[in-house]
């Protein structure tokens, strides 16, 4: 049932809510059946969501409820998926007889109060609630999927089957493959991936300890603990990832990589497996893979202003080279592919070649580096040459072989895309020099060299607060703030004539707590080769020479593109500061 604005303001005049002024103030702003005056307000600042969402709850006759602090029955809060629950604000936290009590931000999405009716055969009582309920019931979830693993380990541990850990008196392939397919092993397995999932894990690390086997998940960039199984447990789980990844059972003494992908919670997610003995057993880490990095932007990867103009006009060039750098797992191969979706039309054919290939994209012909079989990144980068195409990616110049076929496909013709392990955009020129790769040919192919990072972004819970004095000099012998300033002040992120005492940060209201992130982001550094710094390339000059000249030029180093987004509120100065020093 939709409120009429007129009830609303009828209401919160009487209740003394919001000043007069303040709705007469928002009443100019709706446009005719486009606008609500609650939302307007909540825009200006004058209504809480949560004040509103009570308001339209008493106007509406709907019940209010707050659940903050409560515990949930996990039987009942788990009758709704958490990626439904998540996406939906929606939570169940009470069942009676037939029915079905669900507490909503949002009692108006029919669509979704209609599929869990159809999914639990209940009818469904609809409550409206607040954010912080909806943020400390959600939160239950990862706490009852840990509960509920726990659970799992304990019924299932006493059964599972045990075979011998040595290497040289090791387990037959029969056995191992048996105990794979124990039903214990496989629910075991199957509720740490999924568990995984849902945490939004990059990565799972099983590793095995004297006494115990210790799991960790990689969230956001950072390692946390999440599970402690008995050592017993080991052989089995690391078999039944061996099935999975169709790797050898009985070869526990040299290492083995593999992959395979699932469908979970209408996600599918590849897992990237590398198994590598140690001394107390095999240690497996799984990197996720999401396929959904097609449709991303550059924009929402975090490039903006005069960086995202430069990407622009290289992606616009038929021939030379654009090389990304920064170290594993800063994200360069989500901005090769995301440069890739941008170019991928059906005029032009794009081939790669990659170790491993981490999302597959339709169009494109996408080769695996096979080393054991001689198809290195040098031999399949010669093949591909031959085979007509506009655009080549390279998924990284490791060696002198490689970066020499690499500027020779840029030099006859084709667009070249590839990665470099260096910590600045100027250190990728000493880098290809070191590979043997003469200068002048650098000049004459790469148009543009990308150094990036990955900062986390703040989620909800977040403190503002302005820079002191004494803040402002610290930041200020590591950050040039005036040019950080400038940039504010030229995407008009601020007003022209703003100081820093007028802009405000934020950081996590508790610092120690990694949960006041939620997702990461990119801050980035574009260096355009001109011509001056051709000259300098030519004339040997150091990478701190050519970073000064880029600067001059107007490149934006990461740390400043790092304060320049913790001024717009996505990140914090410690996160960035954090990430830059590592």
């Amino acid at each position: 049932m939709r409120i009429e604005n007129k009830q609303l303001k009828d209401f919160l005049m009487d209740s003394g809510l919001v000043a007069e002024k303040d709705i007469l103030e928002a009443e100019k702003k709706i446009k005719k059946g486009k606008d609500s005056l609650g939302k307007i307000l909540v825009g200006n600042g004058v209504l809480s969501e949560d004040d509103l969402r009570r308001s339209e709850a008493y106007i509406l006759g709907i019940p209010f409820i707050g659940l903050k602090g409560q515990k949930i029955d996990f039987d009942v809060l788990s009758l709704i998926p958490e990626p439904i629950a998540r996406k939906h604000n929606i939570v169940a936290f009470k069942k009676g007889v037939g029915n079905l009590e669900v507490a909503m931000l949002d009692t108006e999405d029919l669509a979704a109060i209609d599929f869990i009716k159809k999914k639990v055969g209940l009818k469904i009582f609809p409550r409206l609630t607040d954010d912080e309920s909806m943020k400390s019931v959600l939160l239950q979830y990862q706490k009852s999927l840990k509960a509920e693993f726990g659970d799992i380990i304990q019924k299932e541990a006493v059964s599972l089957k045990t075979v011998s850990e040595d290497e040289d008196d090791g387990a037959s392939e029969k056995d191992l493959k048996e105990l794979a397919e124990d039903i214990p092993v496989i629910k075991i397995v199957d509720t740490l991936l999924n568990h995984a999932i849902l945490q939004s894990a990059s990565d799972i690390h099983i590793e095995p300890m004297e006494t115990q086997l210790v799991i960790r998940y990689r969230i956001d960039g950072i390692l946390h603990d999440a599970m402690v199984l008995p050592k017993s447990t080991s052989s089995g789980i690391t078999a039944r990832i061996k099935v999975l990844a169709g790797l050898k059972l009985d070869e526990k003494r040299l290492p083995q990589d593999g992959r395979f992908k699932i469908e979970a919670e209408d996600q599918r997610v590849s897992f990237r497996v590398s198994i590598l003995p140690t001394y107390y057993g095999e240690k497996t880490v799984m990197r996720l893979l999401r396929d959904a990095v097609a449709g991303f932007t550059l924009e929402f990867l975090g490039y903006h202003g005069e960086a995202l103009e430069r990407v622009h006009r290289a992606t616009k060039q038929k021939t030379g080279m654009i090389l990304i750098t920064g170290p594993t797992g800063s994200g360069k191969t989500t901005s090769l592919y995301t440069i890739l979706d941008i170019l991928n039309t059906p005029d032009v054919n794009i081939s790669t070649v990659e170790d491993p290939i981490e999302y597959q994209v339709p169009r494109i012909n996408q080769t695996q580096v096979r080393s054991g079989i001689g198809l290195t990144f040098a031999a399949g980068l010669r093949s591909l040459v031959r085979q007509d195409p506009d655009i080549i990616m390279v998924g990284e110049i490791r060696d002198g072989e490689t970066a020499k076929i690499a500027v020779n496909a840029a030099l006859t013709g084709h667009l070249v895309l590839s990665t470099l392990h260096t910590n600045s955009a100027a250190g990728a020129m000493p880098r290809l020099i070191d590979m043997d790769v003469e200068p002048f040919l650098i000049v004459s192919t790469v148009k543009v060299i990308i150094a990036q990072r990955l900062v986390r972004k703040l989620g909800k819970d977040k403190q503002k607060y302005i820079l002191k004095e004494a803040d402002l000099k610290t930041l200020q012998d590591n950050v040039d703030m005036d040019r950080v300033l400038a940039m504010l002040k030229e995407e008009k992120v601020v007003e022209p004539s703003a100081t820093w005492k007028d802009i405000p940060f934020y950081r996590p209201k508790n610092l120690k707590d990694s949960s006041g992130y939620k997702g990461r982001m990119g801050i980035y550094e574009v260096l355009e080769v001109s011509s001056t710094i051709k000259e300098l390339i030519i004339g040997g000059a150091t990478p701190d020479e050519i970073s000064a000249r880029a600067i001059e030029e107007g490149m934006y180093v990461m740390i400043e593109d790092g304060i320049f987004k913790a001024a717009r509120g996505e990140t914090s100065i410690e996160e960035v500061l954090r990430v830059i020093s590592e």
